[in-house]
């Protein structure tokens, strides 16, 4: 079975670096390289998304209708030759009912600009049988502060069909919140390991928990 490795929210250096050094000073490298990663799932847990730099997540969306201003029969304004031919397109296959929307289910809470997209690629499956794929060129998107893709005008994409999307993402800088988080549910494992009584070390296990939830909260979904 292949390790769980991801890219952690605050590394083994940056705990070590801190107040938090005396908890972990007889721990090994590879020791403490775990412990970051385990804190990054738990981070991630209680946020209730992925945060840290994920690949290849693959997900599936029923399309929904859409609003009728975007029905391509919805009114005679110019459009460039681009919209013009998917409009045509669309009519060619007596398809009017079209699908525009999906939205991904990882995208950034806070700080977009640090969110970045990667390898995307998407297939739809009508639902009376047969698929296609997608080309980049004809989407719009994700966009980070809200996975929002927006598929192009003339898109055969009957309502009932099924979106898969595969892509990667997550914070490509890491806030500093969320590195503290990180570092704040490392120490709170520690204490759990070899201090629970707390009274060796000085640092509460509870407050710690505490603290790192209270910024955790602010990335959850709402």
């Amino acid at each position: 079975m292949a390790a769980d490795s991801p890219a952690p929210l605050a590394t083994a250096a940056d705990l070590k670096a801190g107040q938090f050094a005396d908890l972990v000073r007889d721990y090994s490298p590879t020791a403490l390289d775990e412990l970051m990663i385990e804190a990054t799932r738990q981070c991630e847990g209680i946020a209730g998304r992925r945060l840290a730099p994920f690949a290849a997540v693959q997900e599936s969306h029923r399309a929904q209708g859409i609003d009728p201003d975007e029905y391509s029969d919805a009114g005679s304004m110019p459009m460039d030759i681009q919209g013009t031919l998917g409009t045509s397109y669309a009519n060619a296959l007596g398809a009017g009912d079209q699908v525009r929307h999906v939205w991904l289910n990882e995208y950034a809470p806070r700080y977009p600009e640090l969110w970045t997209y990667a390898n995307i690629s998407v297939m739809i499956l009508r639902s009376y049988g047969g698929s296609q794929d997608v080309t980049i060129s004809s989407l719009l998107g994700p966009e980070a502060d809200s996975g929002h893709v927006w598929f192009s005008l003339g898109t055969f994409l009957p309502v009932g069909s099924w979106i898969r999307v595969t892509y990667s993402g997550g914070y490509s800088t890491v806030p500093a919140d969320l590195g503290r988080a990180c570092k704040l549910i490392a120490a709170s494992d520690v204490l759990g390991e070899i201090d629970p009584a707390g009274t060796q070390f000085g640092h509460d296990r509870g407050v710690l928990s505490a603290q790192a939830e209270a910024i955790l909260c602010k990335y959850q979904p709402t």
